[in-house]
Order: C-alpha cells, then structure tokens, then sequence
C-alpha cells in the first residue's frame, strides 16, 4: 500500500505542555485507498479483525533523531506474522512528543494503556487500539530505547 494513502492526526498531547488534565494521546490514522486491502491486512488468520495484543507500532529514522528535520516512517505491524499492516512518513520530532506525552500520561494514570491508535478508512472508524510500547529505531535498525516507549518489566 502506498504510504500517501494515510494521513496521520494527533490528539492529547497538549496538555504535557501546556499544563492541564492528563488525556490519553491519540493518534488517528486515516486511510484514504483500497478498503478492502487494508482491511485484509488488518485481518488474522482467525478472519477477526486484529487485537492490540497482535500489533505492534514503531517509528523507524531516516536520518539522526537530533536532527529537528528527520523524517520517519511510522508503521503497524501484525506480532504472529512480522508482515507491515501499514507505514506512512511522519516528521520524527512529531512523533517523538507523542512518545513523550504518552510516557508522561502513563506515568499519572493507573491504566497499563499509554496511548490509542484509531485506525479508520475514508473517515470511518475500523478499528481501535489501547496500546503501552512504542518503539523507536535509528536508521540502521538498532533500538532506540531511551526513545521508546516500553513499559516497566518489558523484556526486549
């Protein structure tokens, strides 16, 4: 799928530096292509939509994460089978902040849920997901974790 098929939104972060009440960081990625791909990619073997559990997202670097220009690829993944369930290009420092609102949420709530992930096509909700890891990696694939979000406990 073409990554000029999605457009990326974010709620809930404002709050971290503004001050105010803690809300859950959002992110909404619309889906503006082939319904019927996307949501085969979205589907397990099960022909059920995928739960949160079965996905993981990350943001891979394309250039030096101190670099307030580098873009990065966002993407969702299927956990049991590695296949990319979507990517789309998105300015890192953005989704950095995110990261770093939903770390600080997580720190405040009593809820293992860090962040949402809304997945919709053409507008309409498909899918929704309670997420608590995001991963960051550098160009060359290594792990970022200073960066991530992994929650306590977490092994990688």
């Amino acid at each position: 799928m073409r990554r000029d098929y999605f457009t990326l939104d974010v709620r809930g972060i404002d709050w971290v530096e503004e001050g105010g009440s803690p809300a859950t960081p959002t992110v909404v990625i619309d889906f503006e292509g082939p319904a019927d791909e996307l949501e085969a990619r979205l589907t397990g073997a099960d022909g059920e939509l995928l739960a949160a559990g079965q996905t993981d997202v990350a943001l891979r670097l394309q250039g030096d994460v101190n670099d307030e220009e580098t873009i990065g690829v966002v993407s969702v993944t299927n956990r049991v089978t590695g296949d990319f369930v979507l990517e789309l290009n998105e300015e890192a420092g953005d989704v950095l902040r995110f990261i770093r609102a939903a770390r600080t949420y997580g720190k405040r709530s009593d809820s293992d849920e860090r962040y949402r992930v809304i997945i919709r096509i053409d507008g309409e909700e498909l899918t929704t997901y309670g997420k608590s890891t995001f991963l960051v990696y550098d160009r060359e694939g290594s792990l970022l974790r200073q960066h991530s979000l992994i929650p306590s406990g977490v092994e990688l």
